[in-house]
């Protein structure tokens, strides 16, 4: 989409089962690109993904509900009209010789082009957090009064500084950030906790996720604040599975940060102060309420003593130090 096209938003409402076919119906059209939202696919992401997190947002469950819906575009023209008007006499003879595709429900919106591009960053303004940083987005002229600015594209990848668990991490990361310290963020997204962690004054990041996107965003992300190669290093793999990354990370960090979920959380802790300097620092968020005390006891039986405790919004994010080990 370019320029200010008026364009029809065009939703088929089907069933679960009836999703290839309306898929291939379109593409007879020539329409291969579509969008698909369904409860089942939706639910078996879910519980394949289970260790990624520990709360799903009700309002995503609400829009889910029930849902099997193919989404396109059309141009609002002559020849989109026409095209959708042989669109809805195929999907009519559809309905009369299938039974399996549900209500195959046609519904139609208006869009223009500038705001189907851009129209989301309407909801992306600058943030202030804690008392040294504000998050900006990369096409906003904010005025930082005095404040360490961020400056992130928000529509890149995970991490944007809205999430509390986000929030409660960069609060915890300028308060132990004094100049001159080596991080490791394990699950970097976005790059956001590394790249505040460079602008407040440390030394060097090594940055880690297991999507191979985030290296890229997270790369991207740092030049929009004049950080290069030589103070950030982006990896992509498991710490957990891989023993030769987990290798290549060395060790002394004076800061490792996780804003994960709770099972990971867990399963870092172990390795985590084999990767710390002898006073160092692990922030660890992204634990929702109900899970927290059983993050705590893992990183007590772990040789942590937790410092701080943090929480926002049923999340909860520790700031720990080596203590004895048991």
């Amino acid at each position: 989409m370019s320029g200010n096209t008026q364009w029809l938003t065009v939703h088929i409402d089907t069933a679960h089962s009836g999703l290839d076919t309306v898929t291939e119906l379109l593409s007879g059209f020539g329409i291969d690109s579509v969008s698909v939202e369904d409860e089942d696919e939706f639910r078996e992401f879910l519980e394949q993904n289970r260790a990624a997190w520990d709360y799903v947002e009700e309002s995503l469950e609400k829009s889910m509900r029930g849902r099997s819906r193919v989404t396109f575009y059309l141009p609002e023209d002559d020849d989109g009209y026409a095209q959708l008007a042989q669109i809805r006499i195929a999907l009519q003879a559809l309905k009369e010789s299938r039974n399996d595709c549900g209500a195959l429900l046609m519904s139609i919106e208006h869009t223009e082009a500038s705001d189907w591009e851009y129209g989301w960053r309407d909801y992306y303004k600058p943030i202030e957090i804690g008392s040294r940083l504000l998050i900006v987005p990369k096409w906003e002229a904010a005025d930082i009064r005095g404040r360490v600015p961020v400056v992130l594209d928000p529509g890149l990848s995970f991490g944007t500084g809205e999430h509390p668990t986000t929030q409660l991490c960069l609060t915890l990361l300028e308060k132990c950030v004094r100049g001159g310290e080596r991080v490791l963020d394990l699950g970097c997204g976005s790059g956001i906790l590394s790249i505040a962690a460079l602008n407040l004054g440390a030394a060097y990041a090594t940055a880690v996720d297991i999507d191979e996107m985030c290296q890229r965003v997270a790369v991207e992300n740092a030049a929009l604040n004049q950080i290069g190669a030589e103070r950030l290093t982006v990896l992509c793999g498991d710490v957990l599975s891989d023993a030769a990354l987990l290798d290549s990370l060395g060790g002394g960090y004076d800061i490792v940060l996780a804003n994960i979920v709770a099972d990971v959380v867990i399963s870092l802790t172990p390795l985590v102060r084999g990767l710390l300097a002898e006073h160092g620092h692990f922030l660890c968020s992204g634990i929702i309420s109900g899970r927290e005390q059983e993050v705590a006891d893992a990183l007590r039986r772990n040789g942590f003593d937790i410092r701080d405790t943090y929480s926002k919004k049923d999340w909860f994010a520790y700031h720990c130090v080596k203590g004895r080990e048991t």
